[in-house]
């Protein structure tokens, strides 16, 4: 991705203007010569003359040197799923270079820093050095830091300030992920928590019915995977039984509702893992083999295509997602994606399944998939 097109742009912007090399120099007071040089790109002019080059094309300094501070979407995506493929296939440390390269490359270019961060945050377990992960941490760290302070997109500053609080928890410093959220904690009683609903009515009074629609099923999909995620989050805050198994019983009818499992298997997959150490821990081993099937089940329909999608009722959704920074896309390869799910069958919960067929059968399956 070069950054530099000097030379093809001073030759294109001349000859549109069907100026001569020789009225160039002339009026920049150096030699044919050097402009012959800078069009066949052998030297690039003093830095002191880059302005009087622009403003004789009326056209800015970033345009003549085809410099873009920015990149698309598209360009984004490209950039992050390349990377992430790299990372299962090339040496970490040149892979992270890259990366880094990139951010300094577009070090203004906040919604890109945003994704390196989490290119970042996906894959720091990666390396086998602590120091490695640590540092990999702390850059993910700072770049969030410098879209706080500069970005004025309030959005993506509000996803860096929670990235920087995960980041934080990696390193055991819980207290400064909360002094970093807490602000952020929205006070139900404040309009903001209203910008949905009141974003659908007005696309319904304006007679825009097709995306009021859209957003309405944009609403209920984003609080359905906050609700399975709260409630997956509860059974590790929980020691009360009966507690958990209300919360079980409740996000498991939310699941087979709304057809999770095939909606988002990713976070039904979480769902079912944290069910199955549940059921473990509380020694009810026919219901934890039941909730690692289903586990398996979603696992194994991620990897045959790992991909976001609506269904039948969220008819709507595919679009609003092929919108998202990596649109349909994994956030990571999938070949690392497996190792997590080799490592997830060595929960110590689990070492009362660890002779039992079914859960070995499990994660032989799981393992001829990969």
């Amino acid at each position: 991705m070069d950054q530099i097109h000097l030379s093809d742009n001073l030759t294109r912007l001349r000859r549109e203007r069907r100026i001569t090399q020789e009225e160039l120099a002339s009026f920049l007071g150096v030699t044919k010569a050097s402009v012959s040089k800078w069009e066949n790109a052998q030297s690039l002019p003093d830095i002191l003359l880059l302005p009087q080059l622009a403003a004789f094309f009326g056209v800015s300094v970033d345009s003549l040197m085809g410099y873009e501070a920015q990149l698309s979407r598209e360009q984004i995506r490209r950039c992050y799923l390349e990377l992430t493929e790299k990372f299962s296939k090339r040496p970490f440390a040149e892979v992270t270079a890259e990366a880094e390269a990139l951010a300094r490359r577009y070090y203004s270019c906040y919604p890109l820093l945003l994704q390196l961060c989490i290119l970042y945050f996906n894959h720091f377990m990666l390396p086998e050095n602590p120091v490695d992960r640590q540092k990999m941490i702390s850059t993910a760290f700072s770049w969030c830091g410098r879209i706080t302070e500069n970005c004025t997109d309030a959005g993506i500053c509000s996803d860096a300030a929670v990235l920087q609080a995960t980041l934080k928890m990696q390193q055991g410093n819980a207290g400064e992920a909360v002094r970093i959220l807490e602000p952020l904690m929205t006070d139900p009683n404040r309009l903001s928590t209203q910008c949905n609903q009141v974003l659908i009515q007005a696309c319904q009074m304006s007679g825009n019915l097709p995306q009021a629609r859209s957003y309405a099923q944009i609403t209920q999909y984003q609080t359905l995977l906050q609700l399975v995620a709260a409630g997956t989050a509860e059974l590790t805050l929980y020691e009360d039984p009966a507690r958990c198994l209300e919360t079980i019983r409740r996000i498991t009818a939310i699941l087979e509702a709304c057809r999770i499992d095939e909606l988002h298997p990713n976070s039904a997959a979480r769902f079912h893992y944290e069910t199955a150490v549940f059921y473990t821990r509380n020694d009810l081993l026919s219901d934890a083999l039941n909730a690692l099937s289903k586990f398996e089940k979603c696992i194994t329909g991620f990897l045959k295509a790992p991909v976001l999608h609506g269904d039948k009722y969220f008819d709507l959704l595919d679009e609003w997602i092929e919108r998202l920074p990596l649109g349909s896309a994994a956030p990571r390869d999938l070949h690392l994606l497996q190792q997590n799910i080799t490592a997830a069958f060595s929960h110590p919960a689990f070492e009362k399944l660890k002779d039992n067929v079914v859960f070995r059968q499990i994660q032989s399956r799981l393992a001829g998939e990969m």
